[in-house]
């Protein structure tokens, strides 16, 4: 059995060592949590902003849809509409071309004036209770938006451009117009007063000069 020839004193000197420090290993485990703490940290900034951006188109679709729907129920009957004004049209000139007097001297004549004009006024409600209303330009100053100028008429009894005769009657439906008045418009009277807001001086024969284009564009 060989000796063992290990010096005890050694043996314990081994022991007394310390053992080695774990401290770089305990920082460098710090550092890769405080590195996925901040990964995580922005991964989270980033879902939250896309989750609001989200939120904020699923809103804008929503209010979109909705604006659509209500349009579509509103002017849904538009083309229908503007169909029935051809009705209304040819009511408007039998009563027209029917002379007062002769109607007068002819019960069964005004008896028939009186029932075209009760079938007119009846369309016109109808049409105004599915949104359609009938334009009243005659008197008016011309607005480019809901008539047509056909003609200039020379006057000087009313300012200029006023309107002065209505050869076919305008409608809207809701905010749009359905059809613009056809009108004669005057010319040559005293200028119109200045519009009380600048940014609304197109709508007539003001500096925005449309009504005059319209003017020069519908005339014979």
């Amino acid at each position: 059995m060989p000796d063992d020839k290990t010096d005890p004193r050694e043996a314990d000197e081994d022991q007394a060592k310390p053992a080695p420090s774990e401290k770089p290993q305990a920082q460098d485990d710090g550092g890769d949590v405080a590195a996925d703490l901040d990964t995580l940290l922005s991964e989270n900034a980033e879902m939250r902003d896309k989750l609001l951006r989200t939120m904020a188109d699923m809103e804008n679709l929503r209010q979109r849809t909705e604006r659509e729907k209500t349009d579509t129920s509103r002017y849904a009957i538009s083309n229908f509409a503007r169909d029935v004004l051809t009705i209304g049209d040819n009511l408007r000139r039998t009563i027209e071309h029917v002379p007062a007097d002769a109607a007068a001297q002819d019960p069964a004549l005004k008896s028939f004036l009186e029932g075209v004009e009760l079938t007119e006024r009846e369309l016109l409600k109808m049409m105004e209770k599915h949104g359609v209303t009938k334009l009243e330009p005659l008197g008016q100053r011309f607005d480019p938006n809901q008539q047509q100028a056909m003609y200039e008429v020379p006057t000087t009894e009313v300012p200029e451009g006023t309107v002065v005769e209505v050869m076919q009657a305008g409608y809207t439906i809701g905010d749009r117009v359905l059809r613009p008045a056809l009108v004669a418009v005057s010319k040559g009277g005293a200028k119109p007063a200045p519009q009380a807001k600048p940014d609304q001086g197109g709508n007539g024969f003001g500096a925005g000069g449309a009504a005059n284009d319209d003017i020069s564009d519908g005339g014979d």
